[in-house]
């Protein structure tokens, strides 16, 4: 029997069909590493393992990329609360990601980039952005321009007023609309800094992922995935990124996983509501876990 894959993007059941007979080029979003993983993210990480597993057992090629995101808000004010190094930071919880991957059995990645070793490939984007006035600069940091992709929302089936009607976004009043994201941020005092076109700063969250993802697995590749948390407006903003720049489809099958909630709520950590992969392994069997995540729908 086909694969057939629950397409977010189109909102149906698809057969799949890879772009290269025999070959799979999958990039899902990983962790920010700025603290220890949970278990609502293993929910994630065995989901897109048993993706990944099931294409490798079917025959295909599978060039699997999930990346790491090393610089952001939290990582640096954790570093800075601690006295220490965004790079301290980073490498203790990617250390500890490997061990609960290990505990969980899942198989490594072909490709694990961190966002930190990529600044030129960033910057290229945003230049190509800019090239394109799909991207404006406002005092050393600059803006996508969402008004300039017809596209954007398609992912979360939305118009650009219904979004704007219920955007969770930082407020700026420099910003040309409500919507229009950071690609790139001036640096603050204690902050890690890159040198730019635009001066010292460093990349917003979504950029990252499209310029890691091109690099790996060209543009388009098969299949993107990550949690269903995820889909608006990260995927939304990558989607608009890349394929603001490029011209061409960023990823044909968009999966998303199911969250982890407690007592009715999203598991997270901004509502503490969490425990983190290694407490409940110190009392759990990893395969029980594997099991239970498998007894529902990934979605």
């Amino acid at each position: 029997m086909a694969l057939k894959i629950f397409n977010t993007l189109s909102g149906e059941k698809e057969p799949f069909v890879p772009l290269i007979d025999g070959e799979v080029r999958m990039y899902v979003c990983g962790v920010t590493v700025y603290d220890s993983s949970h278990v609502g993210h293993a929910r994630s990480l065995l989901t897109f393992d048993v993706i990944y597993r099931h294409l490798k057992f079917s025959g295909y090629r599978v060039h699997f990329v999930r990346n790491f995101t090393d610089v952001d808000d939290k990582i640096i004010n954790k570093a800075n609360s601690e006295n220490v190094t965004c790079e301290a930071i980073t490498d203790r919880y990617i250390k500890e990601f490997y061990r609960d991957s290990a505990m969980l059995g899942l198989l490594r990645p072909s490709v694990e980039p961190r966002a930190t070793l990529h600044i030129p490939e960033i910057i290229a984007l945003i230049r190509r952005l800019e090239s394109k006035n799909l991207a404006y600069r406002v005092d050393g940091d600059v803006y996508f321009a969402v008004d300039g992709f017809a596209g954007y929302g398609k992912l979360a089936r939305k118009k650009l007023d219904e979004l704007e009607a219920g955007a969770r976004v930082e407020v700026d009043e420099r910003k040309k609309s409500p919507l229009d994201f950071a690609l790139w941020k001036s640096s603050k005092s204690g902050e890690p800094s890159w040198d730019s076109p635009w001066g010292a700063g460093r990349p917003g969250w979504h950029i990252e992922c499209s310029a890691m993802s091109t690099k790996y697995l060209g543009q388009p590749f098969d299949i993107h995935g990550g949690g269903h948390n995820l889909m608006f407006p990260h995927h939304e903003n990558e989607i608009a990124q890349s394929e603001g720049a490029f011209g061409s489809p960023l990823a044909r099958y968009w999966i998303h996983n199911g969250l982890l909630t407690v007592n009715g709520e999203k598991m997270s950590k901004s509502l503490g509501n969490y425990f983190t992969i290694q407490e409940i392994l110190e009392e759990n069997d990893p395969v029980a876990l594997r099991h239970f995540f498998l007894g529902s729908h990934y979605r």
